[in-house]
């Protein structure tokens, strides 16, 4: 192993989804955890994981089931303030072995309610690896803990031995956050946004173009402060799902609650954008005109363009974005993207495909192999897009675009530009 392994976009998309090359492929080689995806690999360290994620519920606590292993990297939480919402029930090789403590659970919750001086709304049971071998009925689980206290309790999967299923516990936890919604009379002009744990950011286009559709409230539960606002999301007329990740809970909703759903992509390319708010207003029945977003956002990459001329990009995935999608509509506005550090699946395939016809010679490499150990930094690259990214490239222009106010649509490529353009300003184009 003598260089960071990598294919290039030409070669993956006449391989196939079907022939990965094993590098690119996790489950068939040894995890390399590497230092720039620190909280790509471990959700909980940074970002929304499974346990900082199923907290957004308003006044919730988390009883932590696992093994002290496990909770480690729980007190990095503890920075952004969620100390006083956790709880730990710490398993020993016995608990683990005979599967003990499930009887157990019951009464860690009886005992963490004792020590608040509030009732919480709910109890989210965060549960790991462990559960998912034993085959642990969670829900019965929740429903004894219900009965016996009488405050709801709801599963938080933990189980990392399920990330690339067809239900990974990101999306687990979204459905769980959502099922605590009882159903009542629906309101004709309120709708959702589902797909992020936290709001998008203020100023985002799509809340103006529905407005003009008739849109009066707009439920998110990033922006719920109290259990009350969070009750209001089963209240909507239909749900937009901006995250395929929430699909399962806006199938759930639909099912529980009679709120249909319809599904966006975050994507970068304008003429994507575009036909996305076609098919979205006439889904809801009204003309969307967007022709002011696009007409700004296509004058602000001319703009960006003629500044700073032809930039040669590294793409990572600790980013608000698909790094395939991403560096397809770089590519598409007439920059270069030299690499992509990603995970290849069926889904973004697709733009693996058009990246090969438009710049073949991309360099494609996984952040998850331990050939990465010996990635050198290429010398073409004068600007690098995602946390991960940055991290390789710590010498040049950067953004790491991986902020919790969540970028879409034409906003969100106008973000994406105005960082670029402002960390270029600062360092410039070329390499330190």
């Amino acid at each position: 192993m003598t260089e960071a392994f990598y294919i290039t976009a030409e070669e993956l998309a006449a391989r196939g989804y079907e022939h990965l090359p094993t590098e690119l492929d996790s489950g068939k080689h040894m995890i390399y955890s590497s230092p720039a995806t620190l909280d790509f690999n471990s959700p909980g360290a940074k970002g929304f994981g499974v346990k900082r994620a199923g907290l957004v519920i308003p006044g919730s606590v988390m009883l932590l089931i696992a093994p002290g292993c496990c909770g480690r990297n729980t007190a990095l939480l503890s920075d952004l303030g969620y100390d006083e919402r956790f709880f730990y029930l710490l398993l020993d090789d016995t608990d683990i072995v005979t599967g003990r403590y499930v009887n157990k659970i019951p009464q860690a919750c009886e005992e963490l309610l004792a020590e608040l001086d509030y009732t919480p709304s709910v109890i989210m049971l965060c549960c790991t690896c462990v559960d998912a071998l034993l085959g642990t009925d969670m829900e019965r689980v929740c429903r004894a803990c219900f009965d016996r206290t009488g405050v709801k309790a709801a599963p938080a999967y933990m189980y990392a031995l399920t990330r690339e299923k067809k239900l990974p516990p990101m999306g687990l936890i979204r459905k769980s956050i959502y099922s605590l919604l009882e159903p009542q009379k629906r309101i004709s002009n309120e709708c959702n946004i589902l797909g992020f744990f936290s709001a998008l950011e203020d100023n985002n286009e799509i809340y103006s173009l529905l407005g003009s559709a008739g849109i009066k409230k707009i439920h998110e539960i990033g922006r719920c402060k109290t259990f009350e606002e969070y009750n209001e999301l089963s209240r909507a007329n239909f749900s937009i799902v901006l995250n395929s990740e929430a699909r399962a809970a806006a199938q759930d909703m639909e099912q529980r609650l009679g709120i249909p759903f319809i599904e966006l992509t975050r994507m970068y390319r304008l003429d994507k954008i575009q036909n996305q708010y076609r098919l979205l207003g006439q889904a809801i029945g009204a003309q969307l005109d967007d022709s002011e977003y696009y007409d700004k956002t296509k004058a602000l990459i001319e703009d960006f363009k003629q500044k700073h001329g032809s930039l040669t990009f590294a793409v990572g995935e600790s980013l608000n974005a698909d790094s395939f999608e991403l560096s397809l509509a770089l590519t598409e506005y007439g920059f270069k993207v030299a690499e992509i550090y990603g995970t290849v699946g069926e889904r973004n395939f697709v733009f693996v495909k058009k990246l090969a016809q438009l710049s073949p010679q991309t360099r494609i490499y996984s952040n998850l192999s331990p050939t990465m150990m010996n990635y050198v930094p290429a010398p073409e690259i004068n600007a690098a897009i995602g946390a991960d990214a940055c991290y390789y490239h710590r010498d040049i222009a950067g953004v790491e675009f991986n902020g919790e106010a969540q970028p879409f649509g034409y906003r969100g490529v106008q973000i994406l530009f105005e960082q670029l353009d402002k960390v270029l300003d600062e360092k410039g184009g070329q390499r330190a």
